[in-house]
């Protein structure tokens, strides 16, 4: 019996050097998978840094493997790499376990100093193994843009606090032109007496909690205009800076275009605003004169509400509103509203909403409890859609001690089926008909060839639609069918 117990022992030794020897020989040349093959980040601009991109690292080995990861090329530096909690572009010994796998995140931050427009950084993240190497691609787009950060700052006094407001003075005697974005950190400011022109094709992208006052809140004066004037196919777009696919469609990333007290005369023609908070909030105005007038606009993806109003005076025509969180149109504590062949449609899907598409009301809730009165002297609504998810989609709030005047012509408008329409504030209007949209909730609001709108206009109103299209017997909304 004990002769087989040293050829029993060599067996088992050699059996155990044999096994490390065929992990050792595969491990240097162990073959790596990727959850892909290039890494993209799409247009980032120069300064601001891209959201975080992830790359997984699959050992489908039997064995563990070591693997040195660096990032390699001519513009690595502009790449940050972090691997499982470790930053740093270049680790060596990185295990990753059998049947198990590793996350590399990446964030990029383009340089302005480059000297060509747009940027693109092109570079690899080499895996070596052994003598074995494999690759995953990473490239960046880039560009350069005019910047509007903060150089003045405003003193808010709140009891005994006293808080720094920086905001971006604008030099408004040049107009902006599409030469090159415009990004904006913070409020950017137009100063009373002072006018910002904004021409056609120009993309205007702001930050984080950024927007635009027309006004300035902390001068003694008021006043201050924009004027925004795009063209058919030539638009101009606000939107937050962050362009990554991710935020295509990602409402709330900034704050609001805000027509101060006072502002007058501003003007928004052939413009996309989307992804923000508040797409146009117009102010108390004490004149004759128009707070704003829009024309040809798309107001999409507001995390609150489209378009604001608050006492103010707002013209709209062939404008569509779309997809709030809250309100698509709010006239709030009185004013003059006209709207003419607009489209609000509220298909909102990004979490639950509870108030209604528009909002007419004429007072407010003083800091005393007191109620105020501010007369709606007028809120017109001709030739629009009034639609959307919800069963009733206008929510009348009526103090009726004050003037509270509005009429419905030829719309067609979703409403609680209880509410009487058999009245002067309604005219030949279609109540509780699908407006039957391409796709409502791809945002594609052309009618139908069956859709209820078509023809039903109020014939006295000839206006282009929004494609500039001829009406001659005009359709309800801002699309005419074709």
């Amino acid at each position: 019996m004990k002769r087989y117990i040293l050829p029993l022992l060599l067996i088992t030794i050699l059996f155990a050097c044999k096994k490390d020897d065929i992990n050792n020989d595969n491990s240097n040349t162990a073959t790596l998978h990727f959850s892909t093959d290039t890494i993209t980040f799409d247009t980032v601009f120069a300064s601001i840094g891209s959201i975080t991109k992830t790359l997984t690292v699959y050992n489908n080995n039997n064995f563990d493997v070591k693997s040195n990861i660096a990032l390699l090329g001519n513009s690595s530096a502009h790449f940050r790499m972090n691997i499982d909690g470790v930053a740093g572009n270049s680790q060596n010994n990185i295990e990753i376990p059998a049947k198990d796998s590793i996350f590399i995140f990446l964030e990029v931050t383009i340089d302005p100093s480059l000297n060509t427009t747009p940027y693109v950084l092109a570079d690899s993240l080499v895996f070596t193994t052994g003598t074995k190497k494999q690759d995953v691609d990473v490239v960046a787009w880039g560009q350069d843009a005019h910047f509007h950060t903060a150089n003045s700052y405003g003193v808010i006094i709140d009891g005994n606090d006293t808080t720094l407001f920086p905001y971006h003075q604008l030099d408004c005697s040049e107009p902006w032109e599409n030469d090159k974005p415009h990004v904006i950190y913070g409020y950017a400011v137009v100063d009373p007496e002072q006018t910002l022109i904004i021409n056609e094709g120009c993309n205007v992208y702001l930050h984080k909690n950024s927007g635009i006052l027309v006004g300035n809140p902390f001068s003694d004066q008021s006043g201050g205009s924009i004027k925004v004037n795009g063209t058919l196919e030539n638009e101009v777009t606000f939107q937050g800076d962050r362009l990554d696919s991710w935020y295509k469609e990602l409402p709330g990333q900034w704050d609001r275009i805000w027509l101060m007290p006072g502002s007058i005369d501003n003007e928004f023609n052939y413009v996309i605003i989307k992804n923000g908070n508040i797409g146009i909030h117009a102010d108390t105005v004490a004149s004759s004169n128009p707070t704003v007038t829009i024309n040809n606009t798309i107001i999409k993806n507001m995390s609150s509400i489209g378009i604001l109003g608050q006492g103010a005076n707002i013209s709209a025509a062939n404008t569509v509103v779309s997809r709030c969180g809250q309100y698509t149109v709010a006239c709030n504590i009185g004013g003059t509203y006209n709207f003419t062949h607009c489209t609000f449609a509220n298909y909102w899907d990004y979490n639950h909403r509870s108030t209604p598409s528009i909002l007419l009301n004429n007072y407010y809730e003083g800091a005393d409890g007191n109620i105020y009165i501010r007369d709606l002297d007028a809120a017109n609504f001709t030739n629009c859609i009034i639609d959307g998810s919800l069963s009733t989609e206008v929510s009348f709030q009526e103090q009726e001690l004050g003037e509270f005047n509005y009429t419905i012509d030829h719309c067609l408008i979703k409403l609680d089926p209880t509410i009487d329409t058999d009245n002067e504030h309604y005219i030949n209007s279609i109540i509780n008909q699908s407006p039957k949209f391409v796709d409502a909730y791809e945002n594609d609001f052309h009618l139908n060839e069956n859709s209820p709108a078509i023809d039903a206009g109020n014939p006295l109103i000839i206006l282009d639609d929004i494609e500039d299209n001829s009406r001659i017997i005009p359709d309800i909304g801002a699309y005419e069918f074709q």
